[in-house]
């Protein structure tokens, strides 16, 4: 199971890089205002990164605690 955890986290993670990497490069050619989307981007970042934070905790205490033989 934590191959498989593993491995739909990093999926996520190279679509948010793929989806931020479009979003920018339309910037750059001004097809989109970049003014408001980067404060967006960058609140999106925080956000993911304090809940990714909180689940690798629970993970990490929580769960490894309950799964470790005794």
């Amino acid at each position: 199971m934590d191959k498989s955890v593993k491995k739909v986290v990093s999926y996520i993670l190279i679509a948010l890089v793929l989806l931020f990497t479009v979003i920018a490069v339309l910037g750059v050619w001004e097809i989109i205002d970049l003014s408001n989307v980067i404060q967006k981007i960058m609140s999106s970042l925080l956000i993911i990164f304090a809940a990714s934070a909180v689940v690798l905790f629970i993970f990490a205490v929580l769960i490894k605690e309950n799964g470790a033989p005794k």
